[in-house]
């Protein structure tokens, strides 16, 4: 065989910030800061829908669930970035490699199917408010974050199986900051056009259909509002959907760019850059997007606060 005489890969090394030098320090800094301040923006918002009877309801049982599989989905790729931007040498073992590919995977399609979930819920609190307590039940909406979480596994199965069952015995050089789908395909020795579709066909299945969900029932939803008389009123029922359409949009934007353009417009550098902003800067404005814009999280958020001073006192 060709490959008889090359040594097989053991571990992969991230090139990403190796040419920053000295901006790498300042780098840790500004990431580790942002982290921290993620950390703590999720634990507050999940500890508050938690003690907080009056936030028992299926949209921030849903919130909730977003918080914590947000935290994961860092957890899984900042860490290790943050221990690279100070070591000389930015490696991982082949294994670790396949570990990380599949827990970001499997975090992030779930993600996707999440937003799904909660769009529907949005459009029975809308459109079937009269039934919207039994056709969002506690057993419902636990349901729906098991089929997600489900369709994320088995997603992340397939294609980190086919990914690493791939041949590598040539670079070890990895173009990005974590084990991301492309920048380690390009690195095997030898993979074919089935691969990429299989890749392909479930970017279409994770981001596609979700997103498909998710507009029939803003559709359902606008021709809902359009039918209450009061501008006010359309208002404030529009304000509830505003931060998960935001949500929506950067979410599928940034995913539908990395996963779903043709192979040949692929761009280490361009994908490293939407790649920070996805799995760091989007984790952090999320939790604000939804806490911060809505006056009934506030109002349980200084109760809680209120609540826990009086107890610590």
């Amino acid at each position: 065989m060709e490959w008889a005489n090359e040594t097989l890969v053991t571990e992969f090394v991230f090139l990403s910030f190796s040419s920053l030098g000295g901006l790498q320090r300042l780098l840790f800094a500004v990431f580790l800061l942002v982290y921290l301040f993620m950390l703590g923006t999720n634990a507050i918002i999940v500890s508050t829908i938690v003690l907080d009877r009056a936030l028992h309801t299926p949209m921030y049982f849903f919130l909730g669930v977003l918080s914590c599989s947000e935290t994961c989905y860092t957890f899984v790729i900042v860490p290790k970035m943050l221990v690279d931007l100070l070591a000389h040498k930015k490696s991982i073992s082949f294994l670790g490699c396949a570990i990380q590919m599949f827990s970001f995977l499997f975090l992030g399609c779930s993600h996707s199917f999440l937003l799904a979930a909660m769009g529907y819920d949005r459009y029975v609190a809308i459109c079937d408010p009269l039934r919207y307590t039994l056709l969002m039940g506690h057993g419902v909406c636990m349901g729906l974050v098991a089929a997600a979480c489900a369709c994320g596994f088995i997603v992340a199965q397939i294609i980190t199986s086919l990914v690493f069952h791939l041949p590598f015995h040539s670079s070890n050089q990895l173009h990005h900051f974590f084990c991301d789908i492309f920048p380690v395909l390009k690195l095997a020795s030898h993979y074919s056009y089935l691969s990429q579709l299989v890749v392909f066909v479930l970017g279409v299945f994770v981001l596609i259909i979700p997103l498909l969900l998710i507009l029939v029932s803003y559709i359902q939803i606008i021709s809902a509002i359009l039918k209450i008389p009061s501008s006010v009123g359309r208002y404030k029922t529009f304000s509830t959907c505003a931060s998960h359409l935001i949500v929506i949009t950067v979410h599928y934007g940034c995913a539908s760019f990395i996963y779903l353009r043709p192979k040949s417009n692929y761009s280490s550098s361009q994908d490293t850059l939407i790649s920070v902003f996805y799995t760091i800067l989007t984790p952090l404005f999320n939790p604000m997007i939804y806490s911060l814009r809505n006056k009934k999280f506030k109002s349980a958020l200084q109760r809680t606060m209120t609540q826990t001073s009086c107890l610590v006192n």
